[in-house]
């Protein structure tokens, strides 16, 4: 489990900013729809459409601002995504209508994908010798966060009232904005050094690319806990619904566990490549379980989604460890921002795209999807090593780098 606390300075203080950032997420990520569809009344469809536009709005969003966090100092700029995120979301209370809903949840999401790309050069330069373990905390300590804020958020889901409702999403914002408050304890970070060469390096940078496609093609698997498993439980098993809260639970908890202690024997672009080969097969060993438990009896279900969980578990925690260490490793010192939101794009298209694809393959195929879920993310997974050994060609950005270091 992650130390409670890190040493004092930056460490604990972007560790403090992200712990109340992610109580905020926690309570929009469990009732923000439900607070769109129940207390606003609108249509399910067209909240489904707003923030799948919105996801796809984003994408671009982590590249620039990423970019503009290196040039002129990230605190300042994630500071900005801070605050344009609370003002977004507190909107959210004046989204009575579609298009209100759709700038509101446009905002606040483009911001939300341009805080994670300008916060990267933070986490590099403060993160100290392995910044990618320093990332891996971050991570165990946003599942906490996330707990906390969705048990606070069924509050709102119990009492069901507008008010109830419009008072979560104040404390949603607010949560951002105290978050974006706690970063100004933190040094500024001068902006990087000026650079000859082309500007956006990492559009260029096939190798980082292709990483940045495979990292995306395994990021499919967040959604299977949240979109997949869910729907299959309830309509192909005998299993009982208290399950699907069941096995997130437990997902979370071994991720705030050992999420740090994956990433510790992760320690090389070589050995985040192998990390992802692993990742691959215990994907493709959960899908397999998980579509052996229809038409099972009740226990013989419960039993094998759990273990299928674990597995897949196993699983994400070795996939989040590789694309810590590849991600970080692989970027120039100089542009870890532009560099970072690019790797972003991959996680983007899979959260855009990936419910739709589960829900097709696994749901409404079904078994057979499963099987071709799980080889797809195995094949992946296997392609990610040779993808390393390319990207540890010389390049020539990375002689970029070493001369920028040197100014």
């Amino acid at each position: 489990m992650p130390h409670p606390m890190p040493p004092a300075g930056p460490q604990r203080v972007i560790a403090a900013s992200n712990f109340v950032y992610t109580v905020g997420s926690g309570l929009y990520l469990t009732a923000g729809v439900l607070y769109f569809t129940q207390a606003v009344h609108l249509p399910a469809s067209q909240v489904g459409a707003g923030l799948g536009i919105a996801g796809l709005v984003s994408l671009a969003v982590g590249i620039g601002v990423g970019h503009l966090a290196d040039a002129k100092g990230a605190r300042g700029v994630y500071a900005a995504t801070l605050v344009v995120q609370a003002l977004a979301t507190a909107g959210f209370v004046l989204a009575d209508r579609f298009w209100p809903f759709l700038v509101a949840v446009c905002v606040a999401t483009g911001a939300k994908a341009a805080g994670l790309a300008a916060r990267s050069p933070l986490i590099r330069r403060y993160g100290g010798d392995r910044p990618q373990e320093f990332r891996a905390y971050l991570r165990a300590v946003t599942n906490v966060g996330i707990s906390l804020g969705a048990v606070l958020a069924g509050w709102a889901v119990q009492v069901g009232t507008l008010t109830a409702y419009q008072l979560l999403v104040i404390g949603n914002a607010a949560a951002f904005a105290v978050s974006a408050a706690v970063m100004f304890l933190l040094p500024a970070v001068p902006p990087g050094p000026v650079v000859e060469g082309p500007r956006w390096t990492a559009l260029r940078d096939r190798p980082y690319l292709a990483l940045t496609a495979i990292d995306g093609i395994m990021a499919v698997q967040f959604k299977v806990l949240t979109v997949a498993i869910p729907l299959w439980l309830v309509e192909a098993t005998t299993a009982p619904r208290w399950l699907v809260s069941g096995t997130m639970v437990l997902n979370t908890v071994m991720v705030i566990v050992f999420q740090v202690r994956a990433s510790r024997s992760i320690d090389s672009p070589a050995s985040g490549g192998g990390a992802y080969r692993r990742a691959g097969a215990a994907f493709l060993l959960s899908c397999s379980f998980v579509s052996l438990s229809a038409g099972t009896p009740a226990w013989a279900a419960v039993v094998l989604l759990l273990t299928a969980v674990v597995i897949h578990t196993l699983g994400e925690l070795w996939h989040s460890a590789g694309g810590f260490e590849v991600s970080f490793a692989l970027a120039p010192d100089h542009a870890t921002g532009q560099y970072l939101g690019v790797f972003g794009l991959g996680a983007g298209l899979a959260e855009a795209l990936g419910p739709g694809l589960l829900i097709f393959l696994c749901i409404t195929w079904g078994r057979p999807g499963w099987y071709v879920v799980g080889a797809l993310f195995a094949l992946t997974g296997l392609a990610a090593p040779l993808a390393v050994r390319w990207a540890q060609r010389p390049r020539g950005h990375l002689a970029v780098s070493r001369d920028a270091r040197a100014i």
